[in-house]
């Protein structure tokens, strides 16, 4: 469990706990049972081998760490390019390949990671991160390529989730109010939907390469509302 300290990823970590499975929790926090900077090969590397010495080659891996960015593209400093893509993209393809050697070499299994909506619509202000996943979504697919039959590979894809990524203002005023009423199900995301399709996807033998919205309906929307106006 690739970035299972908090959020989403704690989530999905009681769950399959609950469901008495062994899970290993990579983090940078104190409440990992392993340190990792995904940004980091040797540390992967690392953490994949530390892994493997407790439980063994794992069957499911699930990767939820990521970071969020904002800022215009005029605005954005180059170097915010290669902090969020280090992350978002090149640290889950680190993560990924590290996890699927060992996995292929073994009984094979089933990969999921989290992408975004935002990796399939254009948000202003969000380019950077918006492109990252762009980059995961496309890993993803390519990954379920190279590496079927024996290792499946999907991707989950949360719109507005209620997790410490968002900032710190009210769910119910402003613009978080404005995500939920343009929302089908009328309300943001929560971890325990978002580890509830996750857990979905290892679930089912018969799909990968696969990116699965999971947003509620946010996405069905579009900005152009014809009843009224630019939304």
């Amino acid at each position: 469990m690739v970035g299972g300290g908090s959020g989403i990823g704690a989530t999905v970590a009681a769950e399959q706990r609950a469901r008495g499975l062994d899970v290993v929790v990579w983090d940078l926090g104190d409440e990992a049972d392993v340190r990792c900077d995904i940004t980091d090969p040797e540390q992967v590397d690392a953490a994949t081998a530390a892994t493997i010495a407790r439980t063994g080659v794992p069957t499911t891996v699930t990767v939820t760490a990521g970071v969020g960015h904002a800022a215009m593209l005029l605005d954005a400093p180059v170097d915010d390019w290669d902090r969020v893509f280090a992350t978002n993209a090149r640290g889950v393809w680190l993560v990924m390949r590290a996890l699927a050697a060992p996995m292929l070499r073994d009984q094979g299994g089933s990969i999921v990671v989290t992408s975004s909506v935002s990796g399939q619509l254009a948000d202003r202000s969000m380019g950077l991160y918006c492109a990252s996943k762009a980059a995961l979504d496309m890993i993803v697919r390519v990954a379920a390529l190279e590496w079927a039959p024996t290792v499946r590979v999907n991707a989950v894809a949360p719109g507005v989730t209620d997790t410490p990524m968002l900032p710190s203002i009210p769910c119910d005023t402003g613009w978080l109010r404005g995500v939920a009423d343009r929302t089908a199900l009328d309300r943001l995301g929560t971890p325990d939907d978002i580890a509830a399709a996750a857990l979905a996807l290892h679930d089912l033998d018969w799909v990968t390469g696969q990116v699965l919205m999971c947003d509620g309906g946010l996405a069905l929307r579009s900005p152009i509302d014809p009843l009224g106006g630019l939304r």
